[in-house]
């Protein structure tokens, strides 16, 4: 795609297309994938022992962990297997730890040191004959999967390792086609385990080499110790979930106890002590007593089991984004959604741009799509001085490394601006971009100042074309990339990321579905210019305060242990702007600080709208690659206390047979891809019964290009499709039409049908078995504006609470919505909780109100204590 590509504007219904540049973009190229058996902590080979043999490290449930993961974990970790936690035995050639029994088939006291010096004959067998059979894992690979391979469709989804004896972690798959050809060289399996492992297989044979050459220095020091280590340290995972410490939890879990008890002792004396004289205000006070304790039990039990988490971002540029070396990070389209300029500053706007232009990221991998869903001139214009600005900031920022990267936010910090700043000529660029920064400010000013009176004729361009939005309920869908992949450098010759606007076609008679209806456009156009492995969402005041944030939510998106089953990664709010007393609340902390780190223990935590990241597979109605232990039945006791313990031989399977047929014939392409158009090559309909070209465009809507989109779990777009009609297909997909008798809004994309439908979108996807991760970075993400005055909070607080009603009213309630799914009992009665609470005004005010009653009535809603002498 293009930078210099103009406006793109037109209607698919009336087909109508107005194009003053053209465009292109080419897609990356496909890779050749590789054999291997995975480690289910790192994604690693499992690779062999010294006799040859299949390296198990757990003799009891044979949970596949290669001999490094093996090796950490008895050292540094908890020394249990991950999965039936069974304390790990002592292998021959490893170090004793503490605790370890005295084994007498075990004797090799006399080595054990020197194998972890690199001295001992098991020491070299494994390097030398292991390390060759796992050099094609070392350093995975995240460049797109080639959608199109001989005239065959692939399967894009991952198949962990299944033991011979003992298939311990278990996708949901066909069993007839896919469990019983792991050892057959199923072309499918291959693709997904293998695919994204050639860059561990470059590095860790350069490794191989230089040992080869230097058999001398094996000892773990030197150059070939150090680079060793560097690639033992890549394979480590990326995240870790740090347990509250029980000091903490177990006086808060006993005091819920506590009141649980005296609650309950409180409701039965009420009950069975009616009052006869105020037979009805007794009544009312206890159904709203009743009440109360309902809400409280929802309130208190989800937060039962809280966690933090840490991510590691040395381990994720170790493995996945190494100097020197092209980087293997995922693509991620960043979408901002605005409506009204009038209402949401143009300059906010154009901060949270700048900040996304600007995030510590590859270039190449970023692309922002702004949602004007106001078909606004204000906000277009404020966008092309913002494309141009960003030439001058984004650079200033890569070089000093400077945080916040908002400009109007960075500036307006009281803090000494030559801490830690060695360059000599920082002071110097800071200036005179402070200066820059204020003439684009003057420039924003004047477009809004400008747009404030509309003449009657309409707005014109600067070409004297009448401006397609000026009708906001009737316009063309509009497109325009201001910075693209081939033009769009900044000041020092560099590749600026994809700026894209985008405003949907809207005509009378359509209905928009609002906010959610722009994000689900959103989600379309992407695919079909950019497609990003990954989405993320923010308002258009939410700022990028941490330029790391993309890479924070990759260490979970792509972590081998969390990535295939997680749905969103969902980072705190937090505002700039709140007074010293918070009046209003809007910091929240007891819901971002306390409910949410609660629910991160559960299932993960809900969807709040903004600063959320998202798999693209889960936002198209796809079920998650699930493990054994995420399909066993949900039960409370599972619900209550976390994953249970499995004893000594406890290796029974739970295999849904619908889910799994579910999930095979929602991700297998299956159609004949020679009718594209667009220059798509073909797919191989050998599996043509399953899903058909007429079953997808009913699920997708009637673009292939889309359609042949959505199987591109890697990203990307296909590298034989046509430039030139990149831009025409995507003027389709935002046209008003294209959801109608498809399952936009129902099944897939943001969930239509309440306003607030983050609640409703993050619900669908924990029902389908997906898990959440919360995300606090000691840098606060992403920073928003908070309302400042009661009248806007209160706007605020209604807009949920009517959001809420409605869920609560419509057929995906959580409290008979979705029980044939993977929802857990605590996961739920959360959401249950989120949509009642605006209820629990109307016992409140009953409450609040029985007092007057019964001084005016003198009679009271407690039995009288009499003397009983």
């Amino acid at each position: 795609m293009e930078a210099n590509a103009g406006m793109v504007a037109g209607s698919h219904r009336r087909n109508e297309l107005v194009r003053i540049r053209h465009d292109s973009d080419s897609g990356p190229k496909p890779l050749k994938n590789l054999n291997g058996q995975t480690c289910q902590i790192c994604g690693d080979n499992v690779g062999l022992t010294a006799m040859g043999d299949i390296f198990v490290a757990c003799n009891e449930c044979a949970f596949p962990v290669c001999r490094p993961c093996y090796e950490y974990e008895r050292k540094d970790g908890t020394q249990s297997c991950p999965q039936c936690k069974t304390r790990y035995k002592r292998h021959k050639g490893s170090p004793r730890v503490e605790g370890d029994d005295e084994e007498d088939d075990i004797d090799d006291l006399e080595n054990e040191f020197n194998y972890a010096q690199g001295n001992s004959k098991a020491r070299r067998q494994w390097q030398g004959e292991d390390l060759e059979l796992s050099a094609s894992s070392r350093h995975e690979s995240q460049q797109p999967i080639p959608l199109l391979t001989n005239g065959q469709s692939r399967n894009v989804h991952s198949s962990p390792y299944t033991d011979p004896r003992q298939p311990v972690p278990v996708r949901i798959v066909d069993p007839s086609k896919d469990l019983n050809s792991y050892g057959l060289g199923n072309v499918d399996w291959k693709e997904r385990v293998e695919g994204w492992k050639l860059k561990q297989e470059k590095n860790m044979m350069q490794v191989t080499g230089k040992y080869s050459e230097g058999k001398g220095d094996i000892e773990g020091t030197g150059s070939n110790g150090e680079e060793l280590q560097m690639a033992d340290d890549a394979r480590q995972p990326l995240s870790r979930v740090v347990p509250i410490p029980s000091s903490h939890l177990t006086p808060y879990r006993v005091v819920i106890i506590l009141r649980l008890i005296i609650l309950g002792f409180f409701l039965q004396y009420r009950v069975t002590h009616p009052v006869k004289d105020a037979y009805p205000l007794w009544l009312t006070s206890v159904i709203c007593e009743i009440w109360f304790a309902l809400s409280w039990l929802l309130d208190q039990f989800p937060k039962w089991y809280p966690v933090n988490r840490e991510t590691y971002l040395d381990r994720l540029a170790l493995r996945y984004d190494r100097e020197g070396e092209p980087s293997q990070l995922a693509p991620v389209d960043i979408f901002v959604s605005t409506v009204d300029p009038l209402k949401e500053p143009p300059l906010v706007t154009a901060n949270t741009v700048l900040s996304i232009l600007a995030v510590d990221y590859p270039v190449d991998k970023v692309s922002c799509y702004v949602s004007d869903d106001g078909s606004a001139m204000l906000t277009f214009e404020a966008l092309s001085e913002t494309a141009e600005f960003a030439r001058k900031w984004v650079p200033f920022c890569k070089k000093h490394n400077i945080e916040p990267r908002a400009p109007e936010f960075y500036f307006a910090q009281k803090i000494d601006y030559l801490k830690d700043k060695i360059q000599p000529s920082f002071v110097k660029e800071r200036r005179a971009m402070k200066r820059e920064y204020e003439e684009f400010k003057v420039r924003i000013n004047a477009l809004v100042a400008k747009a404030q009176k509309m003449p009657e004729e309409g707005w014109t361009m600067q070409d004297g074309t009448p401006w397609p939005g000026n009708n906001p309920r009737d316009h063309p869908g509009m497109i325009q990339v201001f910075l693209g992949r081939s033009g769009g450098l900044d000041t020092d010759g560099n590749e600026l990321p994809r700026l894209v606007y985008v405003s949907r076609e809207k005509r009378p008679g359509f209905q928009h579905h609002k906010k959610a209806g722009a994000m689900n456009a959103l989600i379309r156009v992407s695919a079909v210019l950019t497609n990003g492995a990954y989405l993320l969402n923010v308002d258009c005041d939410h700022y990028f305060n941490n330029s790391k944030a993309l890479k924070e939510a990759m260490c979970f998106m792509m972590d081998p242990a969390y990535g295939k089953k997680t749905c969103y990664v969902q980072f705190p709010q937090r505002f700039d702007g709140i007074d010293l007393h918070d009046r209003y609340a809007n910091r929240n902390i007891v819901f971002f600080d306390i409910n949410l780190k609660g629910l991160d223990g559960i299932q993960g935590p809900v969807y709040v709208g903004t600063g959320c990241c998202f798999n693209r597979q889960a936002l198209y109605g796809y079920d998650p690659v699930l493990t054994e232990e995420d399909l066993e039945p949900n039960i409370i006791v599972k619900g209550c206390c976390g994953p249970r313990k499995k004893g000594k031989g406890s290796n029974k399977k739970y295999i849904d047979k619908k889910r799994a047929m579910k999930r095979t014939e929602s991700t297998v392409p299956i159609f004949n891809m020679e009718d594209i158009e667009e220059g798509v090559e073909g797919y191989d309909d050998e599996r043509s019964l399953l899903m058909s070209q007429k079953s997808l465009e009913k699920r997708f809507g009637q673009s292939p290009v889309f359609i042949a989109a959505t199987f591109m779990e890697q990203g990307g777009i296909p590298p034989t499709t046509n430039p030139a009609s990149l831009l025409k297909e995507a003027i389709h997909v935002i046209s008003c039409g294209y959801e109608d008798k498809t399952e936009w809004g129902k099944e897939i994309g943001w969930i239509y049908g309440s306003v607030t439908e983050d609640i409703l979108t993050g619900f669908k996807m924990h029902a389908r078995g997906w898990i959440s991760i919360y995300c606090m970075p000691p840098r606060p993400a992403f920073k928003g504006s908070a309302p400042i005055n009661l009248s806007d909070r209160l706007n605020q607080v209604l807009r949920w609470a009517l959001g809420s009603i409605e869920i609560l009213l419509s057929r995906h309630c959580p409290i008979w919505y979705g029980y044939n799914g993977r929802l857990k009992l605590l996961e739920r009665l959360a959401y249950i909780n989120t949509i009642v609470y605006p209820l629990t005004s109307i016992p409140l005010i009953a409450y609040c109100t029985l007092p007057a009653f019964c001084l005016l009535t003198n009679k009271f809603i407690i039995p009288e204590v009499r003397d009983s002498t």
